[in-house]
């Protein structure tokens, strides 16, 4: 699903860290190594399909140097 986040990601939580981030491996030869971490967060977003704009809860993978990668919407709000 392609989309834009409109303004910040609020209530952002982590969920995965250290070796709890089942991905590390190839995050680290995609993007190169960090503290991987896999948060949560609420955004809106336009949807680009149909334009519109939803609230969201969106996964992502972040790590310092690196910053946010593989944003994932999860469900609409």
């Amino acid at each position: 699903m392609d989309f834009n986040i409109l303004g910040d990601i609020e209530q952002v939580e982590t969920i995965a860290k250290g070796t709890g981030v089942r991905d590390r491996a190839r995050l680290r030869k995609m993007y190169g190594s960090g503290r991987w971490l896999k948060r949560k967060g609420v955004a809106r977003v336009r949807l680009n399909a149909s334009r519109a704009v939803r609230l969201v809860e969106l996964h992502w993978y972040e790590a310092s140097g690196i910053g946010r990668v593989e944003f994932k919407i999860k469900r609409l709000l």
